[in-house]
């Protein structure tokens, strides 16, 4: 299955927002990813049509998750991105050419299109399983329980340290983290 990269951006975007104690920016959101701002903001406008946050207007505004993110899935987040629409678009094919079957020949789906659906339904199931709170913990496994409480204060500053990047003390064994999550 293709994803778009506004998936990724958006599947961080929910974990970061985790840690966040008040509504979060998209620009401030795209400047901890390094990201473009316009591109992000799309990805964020969609999570938002798709109910899993809400846009908070005014000069404290910015974007916050709608419910707990034990009851937000991977697959919520795909779909709001990338829409629900099949991977796998059978267009019946085996009915065309010199060799083409009669459309009564063709009740059922073809081996194709049946390995195919069963294909994405079992990625869908898998995508339904995680939770962003699972990749939360994820996040605190890899990088360490100390990695979303500093972006959280990074994302949420007081405003004399609105600028400075995200810090973190160095562990020993673990990569560095570089305005975003592992």
């Amino acid at each position: 299955m293709k994803l778009s990269g506004g998936v990724e951006w958006a599947l961080h975007c929910c974990v970061v927002l985790t840690a966040a104690s008040q509504p979060v920016p998209a620009a401030r959101l795209a400047l901890l990813h390094d990201v473009s701002p316009s591109y992000l903001a799309k990805q964020m406008q969609a999570l938002s049509r798709a109910g899993l946050v809400t846009s908070v207007q005014g000069k404290t505004g910015g974007y916050a998750l709608t419910r707990p993110a034990s009851d937000i899935t991977v697959l919520d987040v795909v779909q709001a991105v990338d829409g629900a629409d099949p991977a796998f678009v059978c267009t019946e094919i085996r009915r065309r050419g010199p060799f083409g079957a009669p459309p009564e020949a063709c009740t059922k789906a073809c081996g194709i299109a049946r390995v195919m659906r069963a294909a994405e339904a079992a990625w869908r199931a898998s995508l339904r399983g995680v939770t962003i709170a699972d990749l939360v913990d994820s996040v605190e496994r890899d990088d360490g329980p100390e990695a979303l409480p500093a972006i959280g204060a990074w994302l949420n500053p007081s405003p004399s340290t609105y600028g400075d990047p995200p810090v973190r003390p160095a562990s020993p064994g673990r990569g560095q983290l570089r305005g975003g999550v592992s």
